[in-house]
C-alpha cells in the first residue's frame, strides 16, 4: 500500500548534507550513460537508473535550473513535483511532473527537464556525476489534471481568459467582500501573479503565497494553467472515505493577479491511500468510480488505462501478465497476480523468521467528463503496493547417501537480497570462510528466477557430527545446524535451524584373543571402530586401571594386552589332576550405556602343578585346590581322614597338608612289590564322629554344598636294596666359607609423591613438573637381604643433557650431604620397614625442588637429568671413608671440594673402578612452562 512518508527522502540525504560542506572534485559525465534511460510518460518525465550504475553508491539528485543546481531534499521534492523509487538492488526511477519546479516550459506544450545525478562511492573523493536532459511534448491537457504521485498530489486547471469587461467586475467584487484579503498583494510575496489562497480543511485557512511555500506547498501559473501541489499529510489536507476507499483530499481557492484584476480559481485533488485487498495469489486495487471530492454529479468515463511504473500498458501485455482492468457500480478495479515480473519480492525477518513481501507499482489513468459540462478531468495515480508479510519457511532437501559417509543438505529458496553469514555447528559458530577453511563444501546456487539456495557437505568423521549407537552394530550420525542469514541492504539478521540424521551398520566390534604358556595367560584386545569406548570385566571384577597395571597392561593405538598368572585372583580353577590344574580366565567387554556385550573370552588351559609329593622318609605333602564347582569352599576347613589333621597352611585358594604315612587315618595296601598309602582330603561335616573335634566358633559348611573329595596316594617299593658308599677322614680344621664374588644391582626411581608408594615407569618419561615442585627420588640396593650392607649416596648432581659428564651441571648431594650453596637444599627422607622395604639400609630417599638451567636470565632448556654415585658399604667395616653413613663428616673435612655453580664445570669425581660403587641416573624431567609459580 501507499507509503505516505516522504519517499523522496532518499536515505542518502544525511550524507548529502555532510558532503555539501566540503564537496570534493567530481568527475562529470554529461553524456547518457549505459545505465541511464529517460522517457516521457504523459504528464511525467521518467528517468531510470539501473543497478549496474547505482549499486554500491550513494545517490544525490539536483535539479538543473539554468546555471544553478538545486539539491532536491525530500521536502523540496514533494513541493516541486519530484519523486523517486528504488528496489533493494539499486534499480531506481525518478519521476518529474511536467508542471514541476525548474522545468523549462514552452507554451505548455514542450517541457525540458534537467537533472544532475551525483553518485558517491566508499571514498569521499570518489564521486561521479551524470547530467541528464529530457524534452517531452504534451499537449493533450484536460481542463483539470489531477496527479497522485508517491509523495505529493498535484492539480492543475486551465485558466480561461475572461472577457475584460466581466473580468474586472467579478474578482474585484469578490475581493471587496472578503475582508481577510490583503489589499496590497505585492507586499505578500506574490509571484507569477498568485496573491493568496484559502485552504478548505474543510474550515477555511487563508495564506499568502510565501506562507504556503513555507508550509511546503507549491503553487504556480503557466501560460494557460494554474498549478497547486501538496505533500501528503499536511495540516491543510484531510482524509475522506469515498465508496469505502480512504482518500487524502486537498481543496484550495487561489487568488491570482491578472492584468484585468484579481481572479479566483478553485482547485481540488483527492488521492487514494487504501482500497487494496490481498489473497495469497492476487492483489485487487479499488479506486472509486466517482470521486465525490472532485465531482458533484454524475460522470462519463471517456478513457481508462492501466499502467506499471508510470507507463501505460497495451491490452496484449496486460493479458500476457494476467492483469485486469474492470469497473463495478462503484469502483474501478485493477487486479495483479502476486509475483508478476513487473514487481519484485523483498525479504524481511520479523522475530528472526524469514518472510517476504511483494511490491508492485500500478498506475491508473482515467479521463472523465462531468454530466452537463464540457470540461474534462484527467485523473492519474501512481500507487506503490506492498503485500502483507508472507511467511517463507526454507525447504530442506536432504541428499545424504549414508554409504558415502557425507552429509549433503540443500536449503532454499531465498531471494537475492539474502546473504549467508555463518553456520552454527555443535562445536560453535563458523563464518562462511571458516566453514570452507575446515574443508566443508559450502556452495551458493543461483536459480533462473533470480533466487538462490545453499548446499553444504560435511563428512561423518567431522568433529561437528554427533554419534550414538541405537543398536549394537548400527551408528546413528546426527548433524545439527543453524544457518545464519542477513537481509541486504538493511543487514537484518535471521536464522533457520536444520537437523539431519543418517544411520549405517558400520560398527566393528572389538575382539579378544588369548594363549597360555606354562604359567600365565596372554590376552590381547584389538579395538573396533569405536576405539576404547567400552569397559571390561576380568573374572568377576571390573577392569579398573589398578587391576590393569597389576596385569602389566601394554597399550597402543590399536591394541592392549595383559599377562595374567594362572593362579591370579581373577582366574578360576576348573579341574585338578595329579600333575596339573585346569585354570580359566574370563574376560568381557561391554557398553555400559546400553548394557551390550561387545566381546568375550573364555580361555582355559592346563598348567603343570604337583599335587602330591611322596618323600622317601615316609612323609607325604599334598596340596588341595579350591575349584569352581565348590564356590563356597573354605580351604581352611578341609581335613584328612582323621579330622584332627588340619592344613599346615591355607588361604582362600589353597590348603597344604604334610603328614606321615602312619598318621591321620592313612591306609596301607600291599600288592605285588608295592605298598599303597592312601588318605583323603574332604570337608569334616561329612564325618559325624568328628563334629565334636571341630574348632570352636567355626561354622560347618552347609551339607547342601557340593562335596569336596581329593584322594592322596603314594606308592613305595616293598623290596628294594640300595648301596650307599662313604668314607671317613678325620677333619683337621673347621670348615669355612670360601671367598667368592658376585654382582649386586642398584636402581634409582622417581616417586609420584612423598608416600613413595607409586613410581614413574620408563614409558612415563619425560616427566613434566612445575618450577619448584618437589621431586621425590629413591635409590635401592636390589636382590640382597644382607642386613650388614648399606647403600650410601656419595654424590648426586643434575645436568642439562643425558651425558653424566656434560656441562652445565649442579650439585645436589656432595660427600653424602646436602649442597650448602643451594638455596633450596636437598631433603633426606627416612626409610621404614614395610611390605616392600625389608631392609631399610638398602634404600635411600631424598627430594629436591624442580629447577632449570639459565644463562643471562634465559632458560637454556626446559629439562634436567639427575645422576648419582652410590657406594655399597659393609657396616661392619669402616675401611672406606664413604661408609661413615649418609651425611656423617669426619671433623675437619668440609664440602669445599664439591662446590659448583650452575653452568660451571663438574669437578673430578670418585673413580668408577671401585667394585662397591654404582652409577645411577634418572630423567629427563621437563619444566612445565605454564607453571603459575
Amino acid at each position: 500500500m501507499r507509503k505516505l512518508d516522504n519517499i523522496l527522502l532518499w536515505s542518502l540525504m544525511a550524507a548529502v548534507i555532510l558532503l555539501g560542506q566540503a564537496r570534493p572534485n567530481t568527475k562529470l559525465n554529461s553524456q547518457s550513460s549505459g545505465g541511464l534511460r529517460s522517457d516521457c510518460a504523459g504528464n511525467l518525465m521518467r528517468l531510470s537508473l539501473d543497478e549496474a550504475l547505482a549499486v554500491g553508491n550513494q545517490l544525490e539528485v539536483e535539479a538543473i535550473n539554468g546555471t544553478q543546481h538545486i539539491v532536491l531534499t525530500p521536502s523540496l521534492a514533494a513541493q516541486c513535483g519530484y519523486s523517486m523509487e528504488s528496489d533493494p538492488w539499486g534499480n531506481t526511477r525518478i519521476y518529474t511532473s511536467l508542471m514541476g519546479c525548474y522545468v523549462d516550459n514552452k507554451d505548455d506544450t514542450t517541457f525540458t527537464v534537467g537533472l544532475r545525478l551525483r553518485m558517491y562511492g566508499q571514498s569521499v573523493s570518489d564521486v561521479v556525476s551524470h547530467d541528464v536532459s529530457q524534452s517531452c511534448s504534451y499537449s493533450r491537457w484536460a481542463s483539470r489534471e489531477v496527479l497522485c504521485d508517491r509523495n505529493y498530489m498535484e492539480v492543475s486547471n486551465f485558466m480561461t481568459k475572461p472577457d475584460p469587461q466581466t473580468e474586472a467586475k467579478g474578482p474585484t467584487q469578490d475581493v471587496k467582500d472578503d475582508s481577510k484579503i490583503n489589499n496590497t498583494p505585492d507586499a505578500s510575496g506574490a509571484a507569477q501573479g498568485i496573491w493568496k489562497m484559502t485552504f478548505h480543511t474543510p474550515e477555511p485557512v487563508p495564506m499568502v503565497l510565501r506562507e504556503a511555500e513555507q508550509a511546503g506547498y507549491g503553487a504556480m501559473t503557466t501560460t494557460s494553467r494554474m498549478v497547486m501541489r501538496s505533500p501528503y499529510n499536511t495540516a491543510e489536507t484531510y482524509s475522506e472515505d469515498v465508496a469505502g476507499v480512504p482518500m487524502e483530499v486537498l481543496r484550495v481557492s487561489v487568488y491570482y493577479k491578472a492584468p484585468h484584476g484579481l481572479s479566483l480559481v478553485n482547485l481540488a485533488a483527492a488521492c487514494p491511500t487504501g482500497g487494496v485487498l490481498f489473497t495469497d495469489d492476487l492483489i485487487s486495487w479499488h479506486v472509486p468510480r466517482r470521486i465525490t471530492p472532485l465531482v458533484d454529479g454524475g460522470v462519463t468515463v471517456l478513457e481508462m488505462h492501466m499502467g506499471i511504473n508510470g507507463q501505460r500498458l497495451e491490452r496484449s501485455r496486460m493479458a500476457a501478465r494476467g492483469y485486469t482492468l474492470s469497473t463495478t457500480d462503484f469502483h474501478i478495479v485493477i487486479e495483479i497476480p502476486v509475483g508478476s515480473p513487473d514487481g519484485y519480492f523483498k525479504s524481511h525477518a520479523p522475530d528472526y523468521q524469514y518472510h517476504t513481501t511483494y511490491i508492485v507499482e500500478p498506475m491508473l489513468e482515467v479521463l472523465w467528463r462531468a454530466d452537463n459540462s464540457q470540461e474534462d478531468t484527467r485523473y492519474k495515480v501512481l500507487f506503490p503496493i506492498t503485500t502483507p508479510l508472507m511467511p517463507q519457511t526454507p525447504h530442506l532437501q536432504d541428499n545424504t547417501v549414508p554409504e558415502d559417509r557425507v552429509f549433503n543438505v540443500h536449503l532454499g529458496t531465498f531471494l537475492q537480497d539474502v546473504e549467508l553469514r555463518n553456520i552454527t555447528f555443535s562445536t560453535g559458530v563458523l563464518t562462511v570462510d571458516q566453514v570452507k577453511a575446515r574443508g566443508f563444501l559450502l556452495q551458493e546456487h543461483h536459480l533462473p528466477n533470480g533466487n538462490k539456495s545453499f548446499s553444504l557437505q560435511v563428512p561423518f568423521s567431522a568433529d561437528v557430527v554427533l554419534k550414538h549407537n541405537p543398536e549394537l552394530l548400527v551408528t546413528s550420525y546426527f548433524l545439527p545446524l543453524t544457518f545464519g542469514f542477513i537481509i541486504l541492504p538493511e543487514e537484518t539478521p535471521f536464522s533457520h535451524p536444520v537437523e539431519v540424521e543418517a544411520s549405517l551398520q558400520d560398527v566393528v566390534l572389538p575382539t579378544i584373543s588369548g594363549s597360555c604358556d606354562q604359567s600365565q595367560f596372554y590376552i590381547s584386545v584389538k579395538y573396533g571402530s569405536q576405539g576404547t569406548n567400552f569397559q571390561g570385566m576380568i573374572g568377576a571384577r571390573e577392569m579398573t586401571p589398578p587391576i590393569a597395571e597389576l596385569y602389566h597392561i601394554q597399550e597402543n593405538a590399536t591394541h592392549f594386552s595383559l599377562v595374567v598368572p594362572y593362579a591370579a585372583e581373577d582366574a578360576a580353577f576348573e579341574l585338578i589332576t595329579e600333575n596339573s590344574v585346569r585354570s580359566r580366565i574370563d574376560m568381557l567387554l561391554f557398553d555400559p550405556n546400553n548394557n551390550w556385550v561387545l566381546a568375550d573370552l573364555y580361555l582355559a588351559c592346563s598348567f603343570p602343578l604337583i599335587i602330591t609329593t611322596c618323600h622317601s622318609n615316609g612323609t607325604i605333602t599334598s596340596l588341595a585346590v579350591k575349584v569352581e564347582s565348590v564356590p563356597n569352599l573354605d580351604p581352611g576347613l578341609l581335613t584328612l581322614t582323621d579330622p584332627s589333621c588340619r592344613p599346615e597352611f591355607s588361604n582362600d585358594r589353597f590348603a597344604t597338608f604334610t603328614f606321615s604315612v602312619d598318621s591321620c587315618g592313612t591306609t596301607r595296601t600291599f600288592f605285588d612289590h608295592y605298598m599303597l598309602y592312601e588318605n583323603e582330603i574332604s570337608l569334616y561335616y561329612n564325618k559325624p564322629e568328628a563334629a565334636a573335634s571341630a574348632p570352636k566358633g567355626v561354622a560347618q559348611t552347609s551339607p547342601i554344598d557340593p562335596e569336596y573329595r581329593q584322594t592322596i596316594s603314594c606308592y613305595y617299593v616293598v623290596n628294594e636294596t640300595r648301596s650307599v658308599a662313604f668314607s671317613s677322614k678325620q677333619r683337621r680344621n673347621d670348615p669355612t666359607a670360601e671367598i667368592g664374588s658376585g654382582r649386586l644391582m642398584t636402581q634409582m626411581r622417581l616417586a609420584q609423591d612423598a608416600s613413595y608408594g607409586f613410581f614413574y615407569q620408563a614409558e612415563d618419561y619425560p616427566v613434566v613438573a612445575y618450577l619448584r615442585q618437589p621431586l621425590y627420588f629413591e635409590a635401592e640396593l636390589m636382590e640382597s637381604t644382607d642386613p650388614n650392607l648399606e647403600l650410601i649416596l656419595e654424590n648426586c648432581w643434575a645436568t642439562l643433557y643425558e651425558d653424566r659428564t656434560s656441562l652445565p651441571s649442579w650439585d645436589i648431594i656432595v660427600d653424602t650431604c646436602e649442597n650448602p650453596d643451594d638455596g633450596y637444599m636437598t631433603v633426606f627422607h627416612p626409610v621404614s620397614s614395610d611390605a616392600r622395604v625389608l631392609v631399610p639400609s638398602h634404600f635411600k630417599r631424598f627430594s629436591i625442588k624442580m629447577f632449570t638451567f639459565t644463562k643471562d636470565e634465559e632458560v637454556l632448556r626446559n629439562g634436567i637429568y639427575v645422576h648419582c654415585d652410590a657406594v655399597i658399604c659393609d657396616t661392619n667395616s669402616q675401611a672406606d671413608a664413604s661408609c661413615r653413613g649418609q651425611c656423617v663428616h669426619v671433623e675437619g673435612l668440609g664440602n669445599s671440594r664439591h662446590q659448583a655453580i650452575k653452568g660451571g664445570l663438574k669437578r673430578e669425581r670418585r673413580s668408577t673402578d671401585s667394585t662397591n660403587q654404582r652409577q645411577l641416573s634418572s630423567g629427563p624431567i621437563l619444566y612445565n612452562t605454564w607453571s603459575k609459580l
